[in-house]
């Protein structure tokens, strides 16, 4: 009987070690029900009562789709799309080919200064959409410095939206250009110059082809910025209607929820387009690179250098030239009779009766954003990625994580506004509270930052979750322990970028906000209505600076944290 001793033991201890493991999948499937479940609260909640209300009359009642025939057949309505179509087409039209040029020269030439260059190209990023259309007014307004230069024309109505656009939407461009002329195989054009091959040659059938996609993707974005942006219209579009204006006037002006609906459910169809067909040319693009794939460098070219830095230096100057004239005007007494220099401009009080509090509101949201999203989001993206318990629940998940890419700001806005308002939503306490304002960012930013956390997580070799569990470690004290101290850097990252765009961000939370949660960029649209410039650029100047400063502040963080990183893999 003794010689069973053994076996006996053994069966003991997997009785023993069987709960644990039982216990972790217990958690596991927990974790990943709760973030379904919050992300169909926060996300396809709202859009599914955007959805319901573009079927109903203004009583509730369903019928159908006669308020979207009511918006085709009414020429007044009909005429925003037309005429969001139009401005979102040239101005997609004059960004694509000034954006190429740009990622060009820093991609492709030698030219000193390049990262100057870049971020130079990046300021608009960090300021609110309102800023670029104030920063134009100052200088081609009715009172603005080189009027004479309209010859005549208005800068209110097409003209200004389509010059604010494509200056506030040339960054997103050069992002894009910038990654793809980096990816292309650089033995293709060694091989055509070996063989003598002229540069335009070499260009359209080699240079041109291999950043396809990436040409696609940038037009699709820049589309999408500009027919679903909100505060260029606002203010500086005068009497010319696009439908993120008309959303606007719709549910706040005639307070008609249905037909404001149904232009949220039209500004959904260019952005979902535009988000599967970017996903489609995101695949082709990376078929386009083998393993074998060499990085092209550029060699010294003294006449394309030079025509390349004079074209840069002019299109850096000509994005920094109206900041700084904005800037510049906000501390004038009276543009530009009276350009004396004064403070007065920045006693919001005066004009705006939440005075300096709504940039503590901004401020404050953003934090807290930049600080639960991040949370939820590097969380979220780890049970998704490296739980591989629960697939379908995993994939649901990942679903609705990349679902606020393809959805505007303006149109999640509205979905809150019919979600969080309906009448049987015992959440309807949170409208116009902080917290309905955190959330809706969350949801609005949530798509870019999973996306970054997903990157950085496939980079950590599935090795150290194998280790764990032969160890019966539970998966959350590796993901304590060793994933997210690795995954640092690109925890900084999905911070910053939630917290800048939390604090310029206008279209999202336009509908939201309440008497005591007013923020810096809404505050900036009233302070425009009641014709108050100088104070407007004031306080969107002071947010722009306050997101470069994070993103400076980030930038030394980022050196820091990758130093110390570095030093504790060595260990």
């Amino acid at each position: 009987m003794s010689d069973l001793a053994p076996p006996l033991t053994m069966t003991d201890t997997s009785v023993k070690v069987s709960p644990v493991r039982i216990s972790e999948r217990h958690v596991a499937g927990v974790l990943i029900l709760a973030l379904c479940a919050v992300l169909v609260l926060i996300i396809a909640l709202p859009l599914w009562a955007l959805l319901s209300k573009s079927l109903e009359d203004t009583q509730g009642r369903f019928i159908g789709l006669a308020n979207f025939v009511s918006y085709a057949t009414t020429p007044a309505l009909l005429s925003s799309l037309t005429n969001s179509l139009l401005i979102a087409s040239v101005t997609t039209g004059i960004v694509l080919p000034l954006a190429f040029l740009y990622a060009y020269g820093l991609r492709r030439s030698c030219i000193p200064g390049r990262g100057l260059f870049y971020a130079a190209a990046m300021v608009p990023v960090f300021a609110p959409s309102l800023l670029s259309g104030l920063a134009l007014i100052y200088i081609f307004g009715n009172q603005g410095l080189l009027k004479s230069w309209m010859m005549g024309a208005s800068l209110y109505g097409p003209v200004g939206i389509i010059a604010a656009e494509a200056l506030y939407s040339f960054p997103h461009a050069v992002l894009i250009l910038v990654t793809a002329l980096g990816l292309s195989d650089g033995r293709l054009r060694e091989a055509a110059e070996a063989m003598g091959t002229t540069r335009w040659r070499i260009f359209h059938t080699i240079t041109l082809p291999g950043a396809r996609y990436g040409v696609i993707s940038a037009a699709f974005v820049v589309f999408t910025l500009v027919i679903t942006d909100f505060g260029i219209p606002k203010v500086i579009g005068g009497q010319f209607s696009v439908l993120a204006t008309d959303a606007y006037r719709q549910v706040v002006g005639q307070q008609n929820f249905p037909m404001g609906a149904v232009v949220g459910i039209i500004l959904l169809v260019p952005a979902v387009l535009a988000f599967f067909v970017d996903r489609a040319v995101q695949r082709r693009q990376n078929a386009m690179l083998s393993a074998r794939a060499v990085p092209y460098t550029p060699q010294p070219d003294k006449r394309r250098d030079l025509a390349l830095l004079g074209f840069v230096t002019v299109t850096a100057l000509a994005i920094i030239g109206p900041y700084a004239v904005a800037i510049w005007g906000s501390f004038v007494k009276y543009w530009p009779y009276n350009l004396s220099l004064t403070l007065n401009n920045y006693d919001f009080a005066t004009v705006e009766p939440e005075g300096w509090t709504t940039y503590g509101n901004s401020l404050l949201l953003a934090s807290l954003t930049a600080v639960i999203g991040t949370a939820l989001i590097f969380t979220g993206a780890y049970l998704i990625e490296k739980v591989k318990l629960f697939p379908r629940l995993r994939a649901f998940a990942q679903f609705l994580a990349m679902l606020p890419m393809a959805v505007p700001g303006l149109v999640l806005g509205l979905g809150y506004v019919f979600f969080f308002n309906a009448g049987w939503n015992p959440l309807g306490v949170l409208y116009g509270t902080l917290t309905i304002l955190v959330i809706n960012t969350i949801a609005h930013f949530y798509t870019v930052g999973h996306i970054t956390a997903l990157t950085s997580l496939k980079q950590i070799d599935s090795e150290f979750e194998s280790v764990s569990a032969s160890l019966k470690v539970p998966f959350w004290s590796t993901f304590r322990r060793v994933t997210a101290p690795i995954c640092l850097p690109a925890i900084l990252d999905i911070a910053v970028y939630v917290f800048v765009n939390a604090l310029t961000t206008v279209s999202a939370v336009i509908f939201l906000y309440g008497a005591d949660t007013k923020l810096a960029s809404i505050a900036i649209v009233h302070m425009d209505e009641a014709g108050a410039i100088a104070s407007a650029a004031g306080m969107a100047s002071v947010i722009m600076l306050t997101a470069i400063s994070v993103k400076l502040a980030h930038v030394g963080l980022d050196r820091l944290v990758f130093g110390r990183l570095q030093r504790w893999r060595q260990r």
